[in-house]
């Protein structure tokens, strides 16, 4: 008789279990659904705030960044991902400034942590929401953030001459 009532036991208990797994699966089956059908929906996706896409430097209208070149972002990145080059020039002051000079990004190694965007103090950096990467070549990821003609660079080719002439 202990037998019977030990086999009913189990039984009910794995019938129990199964009816909760089924309400699981039902309340599951049951949700809106949340797949997007990409590449079909480009123009309505919308991706989440925190998303982290791409690391991307802020320029203004007039082609200006905020970066300083103090290479912070450089030290706090885990994988080395990001390259600072900076140079000093000499102001109309007769100042000694650092600049920057090239700023280099390898999108194929970011594991897209935020550090850097943490240890930047002037917020030059930020991540944007893109985030169609597929390259046939691992050398178009490695990408410069600092656009040509920036007026970090025109400062330079004001200052350039000046060093010259005084040498």
């Amino acid at each position: 008789m202990k037998d019977n009532h030990s086999y009913i036991g189990r039984l009910i208990h794995g019938i129990t279990s199964l009816l909760t797994g089924m309400k699981t699966t039902m309340i599951v089956f049951c949700r809106k659904k949340t797949t997007e059908q990409y590449p079909e929906n480009r123009a309505t996706l919308k991706l989440s705030d925190r998303f982290r896409g791409t690391l991307t430097m802020r320029h203004n209208d007039e082609n200006e960044h905020r970066c300083v070149a103090c290479g912070l972002c450089q030290m706090a990145c885990p994988n080395d991902t990001i390259k600072v080059t900076g140079e000093m020039v000499e102001t109309e002051d007769g100042k000694k400034k650092k600049i920057l000079a090239k700023y280099e990004y390898d999108l194929g190694s970011c594991m897209f942590c935020q550090l850097c965007v943490n240890a930047c103090p002037h917020d030059a950096i930020t991540f944007d929401q893109n985030f169609e990467h597929a390259v046939f070549d691992r050398t178009k990821l490695v990408i410069t953030l600092n656009r040509p003609g920036s007026h970090v660079e025109e400062k330079k080719k004001t200052t350039a001459p000046k060093e010259e002439t005084t040498k």
